[in-house]
């Protein structure tokens, strides 16, 4: 799990997210989020920090997600993370 971890931090620094991150922390918030949900498409937000929002690009599948992006939007900026792109 910790290269998945740290896939998903490198992913966020590439697009210019200055602030620290956890890719385990980014994980559990999409895990608690699509507990319970259907298969399909879905955005979901969540307010990640007091002034960070990440909105999620989601696919869920029967034993599975795609996270296919991420737009985090905190006061320095907007940063779009691709996880489909290489």
């Amino acid at each position: 799990m910790n290269e998945l971890y740290e896939a998903i931090e490198a992913k966020i620094k590439a697009a210019g997210y200055k602030r620290p991150i956890s890719g385990a922390d980014v994980y559990d918030d999409i895990c608690d989020q699509i507990d319970g949900k259907e298969n399909g498409d879905y955005l979901l937000l969540s307010k990640f920090e007091e002034d960070v929002t990440f909105e999620y690009h989601i696919t869920i599948r029967d034993e599975d997600f795609n996270l296919g992006v991420l737009t985090i939007t905190a006061p320095e900026g907007t940063y779009t993370v691709d996880f489909d792109a290489d």
